[in-house]
């Protein structure tokens, strides 16, 4: 099992920026990718974007490209999101998830937070 913790999320005006965080604990070596969700009052999930355990590989929606930065420190067990130039269309709830290979698609991770949220506002 593992569990995910985020935190970061609040209230930012239009243009300023957050960093989300996402512990992790338990048995993280059986997944070692992580990604980060988003999902608005009567949305679908939306994928953000994932990394690998290494760093090395990194996949961002489209709509957050130039933007946000996801970052990891294995060493604390902790995956990062930066986000940059918010924007109102932003507002969300935001959920960490791991799983095996990177993937934009919610039913390839196994494990999600409980969601951290995000209010951008104009």
């Amino acid at each position: 099992q593992v569990q995910l913790v985020e935190s970061g999320g609040g209230l930012v005006q239009a243009g300023g920026s957050l960093t989300l965080s996402c512990a992790a604990s338990g048995r993280t070596f059986s997944s070692p990718t992580m990604g980060w969700f988003r999902q608005a009052p009567g949305k679908e999930r939306e994928f953000v974007v994932a990394i690998s355990w290494s760093g090395s590989r990194t996949d961002y929606a489209d709509s957050v490209k130039g933007r946000f930065t996801i970052s990891r420190e294995n060493a604390e067990n902790t995956v990062y999101l930066r986000m940059n130039s918010l924007k109102p269309e932003d507002t969300a709830v935001y959920y960490c998830a791991a799983g095996w290979g990177i993937s934009p698609r919610v039913v390839d991770y196994d494990y999600w937070g409980q969601g951290t949220q995000v209010t951008v506002s104009s």
